[in-house]
């Protein structure tokens, strides 16, 4: 029996245990901190574990004071030390700061995880009333504490940065990236703080950066120029989705765009006197229809409007033909009308149900017949 007293496990008192553990987190925060302190060992972590582990099988279990312990070091850490540093900077340097921040939280919560694994086993799987795992409470820390008073200023300063590019400035991707990817991690597996906190805001302030260019534009470029600059638009638009913005954001991103680049301009361009869709089929510009039908076409309702157009213009073209022609050349001239404009049809609008349907051939018929009915 004196043996069996002899070989049980010494008790460790709770403060006598914590100062031990304490050390080993004074060393990993000083690293995190860039200040001159040797890596950890196996042999040290391991010490830790033991510690952990001992306080919590032992005969005065310690689990649950050291599981609040746990969470008071990050909070401690995060209210002493990151925030402070967060504050004091703007802008990029702030972005900068945010990342580097978001990074050593991620480590300091990998590293302390290790340390207290035990808790996890011990206390949070075997617990009656369900409590947050050691990650979920290292997560949580950070986006009480940090995440709900940054977001708003760092969502003010990455939208700064994506009008500086759009205006042609270069700026740093990886770091508005970095910073995005913060918003989706916050999300706790969800994306519900990237699209409530950062994409939402972003794509009102699209709409109204692309309503501005389109009233400038409009009144500075002709009808191709203008459709060229809305092509380059969206194809930087679509790069910045791959760059960094998430891949969710693209199609909202894009409808934004051509609602105010083409939807709300569709008369203003497609109809003007000199440089609009009738002027191009006048001058024979395929390149500027093709691009045309192709940035309409994911906008049923106005590519509606652009296939009335050309059936507008052949209608008036097959009239005048019409009232030149005599009796002897108006089938043939009719004919020739149908092959000339059939090549858009092909080549400019890739046969598609709209433009076919209004096709020369349709259209010389319904005019040859007026015309020997008459």
């Amino acid at each position: 029996m004196d043996s069996r007293r002899m070989s049980r496990p010494r008790q460790i008192k709770f403060e006598e245990g914590w100062s031990n553990i304490q050390k080993g987190i004074t060393k990993l925060i000083r690293i995190l901190e860039g200040e001159p302190e040797p890596t950890f060992y196996f042999s040290e972590c391991f010490k830790l574990y033991t510690i952990i582990y001992d306080m919590c099988v032992q005969r005065s279990d310690y689990s649950q004071q050291l599981y609040e312990k746990y969470r008071k070091v990050i909070e401690d850490y995060t209210i002493q030390t990151v925030l402070p540093s967060l504050r004091e900077k703007h802008d990029e340097d702030m972005l900068r700061e945010l990342v580097k921040r978001w990074n050593n939280h991620k480590i300091m919560v990998k590293w302390l995880s290790k340390f207290f694994v035990y808790i996890d086993r011990h206390l949070v799987r075997r617990s009656k009333i369900p409590i947050p795992s050691l990650d979920e409470v290292g997560l949580t820390c950070f986006l009480d504490l940090v995440y709900c008073e940054m977001q708003s200023t760092a969502k003010e300063a990455v939208i700064a940065l994506i009008h500086k590019e759009r205006e042609g400035e270069q700026i740093d991707r990886a770091l508005v990236k970095n910073v995005l990817d913060i918003y989706v991690e916050n999300g706790m597996g969800t994306l519900e703080k990237y699209e409530e906190d950062f994409e939402s805001f972003m794509l009102q302030d699209t709409a109204s950066y692309y309503s501005r260019k389109a009233s400038r534009w409009t009144e500075e470029d002709s009808c191709p120029d203008y459709m060229i600059k809305v092509e380059e638009c969206l194809k930087m638009e679509r790069e910045r989705v791959t760059h960094y913005l998430h891949s969710i954001t693209e199609p909202k991103l894009v409808e934004k765009i051509q609602n105010e680049l083409l939807v709300m301009v569709t008369k203003n361009r497609l109809e003007n006197e000199h440089s609009g869709f009738s002027a191009l089929l006048r001058d024979d510009k395929k390149n500027d229809l093709s691009r045309i039908y192709s940035l309409y076409l994911p906008i049923p309702k106005r590519l509606g409007r652009v296939a009335d157009l050309f059936k507008k213009h052949i209608t008036e073209e097959g009239n005048a033909l019409i009232k030149q022609a005599d009796d002897t050349t108006t089938n043939q001239l009719l004919i020739e009308l149908h092959n000339k404009f059939i090549v858009y049809v092909i080549e400019c609008f890739q046969n598609h149900t709209l433009f076919y349907k209004v096709r020369v051939l349709f259209m010389c018929v319904s005019l040859f017949q007026q015309y020997y009915i008459e």
